[in-house]
């Protein structure tokens, strides 16, 4: 191609392009947003780089010459090759991709957000998630991370939270292990029975003891600062513990104990820096979680009260209302 013999620019064209569409100069400038003395001046200097009439005035209106009538539809194909040039080009744009680290606790990581992430991969796969799990709180204005899901309210101005739900939890044992009992669990059983701890074992005691259940640190047989662990022995059958219903009901292996308490319930917040808020990857992010964990509901199991002949108790699905 001879880039040299292109003499005219996009400007002029367009200026021109738009002037023969709408008919005349003022409807044009009003069309491209300027004045139309500029406008004017747009489509003289094309004339004059070409060498050639491109209208006659005819009354008021103005009429494309023949010369004008064959550039129209030249540049009426730049016209469209750039319009979707601008497309490319704005849907590029919106493409998100980059890192955006999550902090979560392991077992929220583990157990609920799989389905979550694999929908956000997905609907942005240019995304890549890094999970920070912890128990404890990440410090966002520290950038430790960029989104958290807590279990507390923020307590400082610059993070931005919404609190998305409050989520039930019960107390919770394996089938081999309430089989092996052989009866129907009461709680004053709960005095003589294994229990699994996590991080803080005084702190639920105390909580257990708040439900009413006859329990000591000594009920406390075995126990682990990570989350998952002490839900995998639960799981394993050494010993009962508190966990969330929607956790809970991803495991067909356990079911609930001393139904007649009332669930503990805990809130689920969404947290992230009020700057960063403003990032359009984090928001995307931030707002596929939020409704991900809204979307989650848990259908609890519960055991009959009488037990079969084998010793084995049926168990019946209950959808959390």
């Amino acid at each position: 191609m001879n880039w040299q013999s292109i003499n005219f620019d996009w400007n002029q064209a367009r200026a021109f392009l738009v002037t023969a569409e709408e008919g005349s100069l003022s409807a044009a400038a009003r069309a491209l947003g300027l004045t139309q003395p500029t406008l004017s001046r747009q489509v003289a200097a094309l004339e004059a780089s070409l060498g050639v009439t491109l209208f006659e005035r005819v009354s008021k209106s103005l009429v494309l010459t023949q010369a004008g009538l064959e550039l129209a539809d030249h540049v009426r194909a730049m016209g469209e090759a750039a319009s979707r040039v601008s497309l490319s080009a704005s849907g590029q744009a919106q493409q998100i991709d980059g890192l955006v680290t999550i902090a979560a606790t392991d077992i929220m990581a583990a157990y609920i957000l799989p389905e979550i992430l694999t929908a956000l991969r997905k609907a942005a796969p240019g995304i890549e998630v890094r999970l920070h799990c912890s128990n404890s709180l990440s410090d966002l204005r520290r950038r430790e991370a960029d989104i958290a899901i807590r279990h507390v309210a923020p307590d400082h101005p610059d993070l931005y939270a919404r609190k998305l739900r409050d989520a039930p939890a019960r107390i919770y044992a394996a089938r081999s292990f309430l089989n092996r009992l052989n009866r129907p669990v009461s709680l004053e059983d709960a005095r003589h029975l294994d229990f699994v701890g996590y991080d803080n074992n005084e702190e639920f005691v105390m909580h257990l003891q708040a439900l009413g259940l006859p329990v000591s640190l000594a009920n406390i047989k075995v126990s682990s600062p990570s989350g998952v662990v002490s839900w995998e022995y639960v799981r394993r059958g050494l010993g009962l513990s508190m966990m969330a219903d929607e956790v809970a009901d991803r495991c067909p292996e356990v079911d609930s104990v001393f139904d007649e308490l009332a669930p503990v319930t805990f809130p689920i917040w969404l947290v992230t820096h009020r700057e960063l808020n403003t990032s359009r990857r984090i928001r995307l992010v931030f707002d596929f979680l939020a409704d991900g964990l809204l979307a989650v509901a848990p259908a609890r199991r519960v055991r009959t009260t009488e037990p079969l002949f084998d010793g084995s108790f049926v168990y019946q699905a209950q959808t959390a209302e």
